[in-house]
C-alpha cells in the first residue's frame, strides 16, 4: 500500500475539512457523490505538497493558492460565472510543505490572507475595499510584538463571532501560541489574551489540534509537547476546553492561570514519553453522545508496537484504553514535513451504542475502527467509502509518484446537498527540501461542485 501523504501540518484543516458539511456525512460513506460542475482555476506546482485556501461566501468565491511559478495568488468568481478575476500578492513559496495559505472573511466583507510562514516574519494581506482582490495590500505587522518567527497561522470565530487569527511564535521546540481579535471598527488588530496561550518554558512548544467548538459549546483543545525540531521528542498528550477562549479549565472544570505550561496540573491525559510512538498531529479530540470528549492518538504499546488508544474522564481521571493490536511499529524521527504511516480522525457518533473512529494505515489500510460506547472496546472495522468520487481520486498524471490533493470549503455553499472543493495532483512532501532531477509538469488546480442528492 502507498505511504500516506499527509502531513500533520494540514491536520487541523483537514478535520475542519471533513466536518465541513455533517449533514452530507450519511450520503458520502455510502459513496452517494457526483460531480455537477467542474471549472478550472489555474496551472500549479505539482513537485512538493502545500495546501490551498477555497473559501465560498453567498454568491462569492475565493480560492487561494501558489501558481505554478510558486508565486501566491487569489482567483475569485461569483458563483454565476465561470470565469476567474486573478490576483497575484508579493510573495513566493520556496519547497517548504508547511507554508500553507489560510484565508477569512471578515462581518464587512473585508478579506485577509496569511500563510508561506514557517519561522519566518509575519506575513499578512487584507484588501482595502470589500469582497475586491484587487485591493489586497500587506499589512507588515498586526500588533508589533512576536511577530518574527510565525508558523501555523489560522483564522477562527470566537464565541462572540469576532475574528480571531492564531499562531505560532517562535520555533518548533521553543514556541508559544499566540491569539489576536479584529476590530472591524477600527480595523486593527489586538491581542485577545494578555499572555500566550501556552509556554514551553524555553524546553519545548505545544502542538496543538484545535481549539474547536464541540457540541456542548465550549471550545476544546488538544495538544502535545515538543521538545526539539526532532519529532521523535513528542510527548505528554494534553487538553483543556474554554467557553470563550479567553478564561480556561481542565476536563474536571478546575480553573488554569494562562499560559499553560508543562507544569500546570490537570491538562495531561496521558504520559506518553519522549520516544513512546506519539507525533504531532496524532492527537484528535471527539465526542460520544453524551457530548463527552473522548481523546484519541496512537503510541507504543509494551511490544513496541504502534497501536490506537481512546482515553475518557472517568471517575476524576483521563483512563486511557488500547484499541488496536497491530503488529507494526511506525519509527519517525527527524525535522521537516515527513510522511505519515499513520494517521487518525477524531471519534464520533455511529448508531445507536456505537462510536467510530477514522484511521489509514500503511500496513492496515484505512476504514473506521466501530468501538463499543460503554466500554471502548473494538467491535470491529468497517469500511469508509471515498469522500470524493472515486474516478476522482486517482492521478490524471502518470509521472511516477503523483498523489491527489483536496482543499475543502471553509465557508458555505447556499444549495444545502452542494459543495465545492479544490482538486490538484502533486507529488509527496520532501522534507522540505527541493527536489533534484526531473519534475512532473505543473497540475491543473480544478474547481468541482459535488452532490450528495441521489
Amino acid at each position: 500500500m502507498q505511504r500516506l501523504t499527509i502531513t500533520w501540518l494540514f491536520l487541523t484543516a483537514l478535520a475542519q475539512t471533513f466536518n465541513a458539511h455533517p449533514e452530507n456525512t450519511e450520503n458520502v460513506a455510502t459513496g452517494k457523490v457526483k460531480v455537477v460542475a467542474s471549472l478550472d482555476v489555474a496551472r500549479v506546482p505539482s513537485g512538493f505538497p502545500v495546501g490551498f485556501c477555497l473559501l465560498t461566501q453567498g454568491d462569492r468565491q475565493y480560492a487561494a493558492y501558489y501558481d505554478e511559478e510558486h508565486r501566491m495568488t487569489v482567483a475569485y468568481r461569483t458563483l454565476d460565472l465561470n470565469k476567474w478575476q486573478y490576483q497575484l500578492l508579493p510573495c513566493k513559496v520556496g519547497w517548504d510543505s508547511h507554508n500553507y495559505i489560510t484565508m477569512a472573511i471578515d462581518d464587512d466583507g473585508y478579506l485577509h490572507l496569511s500563510g508561506n510562514m514557517h519561522g519566518v516574519p509575519l506575513i499578512y494581506f487584507r484588501t482595502k475595499k470589500p469582497w475586491d482582490i484587487t485591493t489586497f495590500e500587506q499589512i507588515q505587522e498586526m500588533t508589533g510584538k512576536n511577530e518574527k518567527r510565525c508558523t501555523y497561522p489560522q483564522f477562527m470565530r470566537g464565541a462572540d463571532n469576532r475574528l480571531i487569527f492564531h499562531y505560532r511564535d517562535g520555533g518548533s521546540g521553543n514556541g508559544n501560541e499566540i491569539y489576536n481579535i479584529y476590530d472591524c471598527k477600527t480595523k486593527t488588530w489586538h491581542r485577545l489574551l494578555d499572555k500566550p496561550l501556552t509556554d514551553g518554558m524555553g524546553k519545548m512548544n505545544a502542538y496543538m489540534t484545535g481549539p474547536s467548538r464541540g457540541p456542548d459549546g465550549m471550545f476544546h483543545l488538544g495538544w502535545v509537547w515538543r521538545d526539539t525540531g526532532d519529532c521523535q521528542t513528542n510527548h505528554d498528550p494534553s487538553y483543556a476546553r474554554s467557553r470563550d477562549l479567553i478564561h480556561w479549565e481542565t476536563i474536571s472544570g478546575e480553573s488554569i492561570e494562562l499560559p499553560i505550561t508543562p507544569e500546570t496540573k490537570g491538562t495531561l491525559i496521558d504520559p506518553v514519553p519522549i520516544k513512546g510512538g506519539i507525533i504531532n498531529g496524532s492527537l484528535k479530540i471527539g465526542f460520544d453522545s453524551t457530548k463527552s470528549p473522548l481523546a484519541s492518538y496512537h503510541k507504543f504499546d509494551s511490544n513496541g508496537n504502534t497501536q490506537v488508544y481512546v482515553a475518557r474522564f472517568e471517575n476524576g481521571a483521563w483512563i486511557p484504553r488500547q484499541i488496536t493490536k497491530w503488529n507494526y511499529r511506525w519509527e519517525f524521527k527527524g525535522g521537516g514535513s515527513i510522511i505519515f504511516e499513520i494517521s487518525l480522525g477524531a471519534i464520533r457518533t455511529h448508531g445507536k451504542g456505537r462510536l467510530a473512529l477514522p484511521f489509514s494505515h500503511v500496513k492496515y489500510g484505512s476504514g473506521l475502527l466501530i468501538l463499543d460506547e460503554k466500554t471502548l472496546e473494538l467491535i470491529g472495522t468497517q469500511a469508509q467509502a471515498p469522500r470524493y468520487p472515486s474516478d476522482l481520486s486517482k492521478p490524471e498524471s502518470r509521472f511516477p509518484g503523483m498523489q491527489v490533493k483536496w482543499a475543502n470549503d471553509s465557508g458555505k455553499a447556499r444549495e444545502p446537498s452542494c459543495y465545492y472543493v479544490l482538486r490538484w495532483e502533486t507529488l509527496a512532501q520532501n522534507r522540505d527540501r527541493a527536489r533534484k532531477g526531473a519534475l512532473p509538469e505543473p497540475s491543473m488546480l480544478r474547481l468541482y461542485k459535488l452532490s450528495t442528492r441521489n
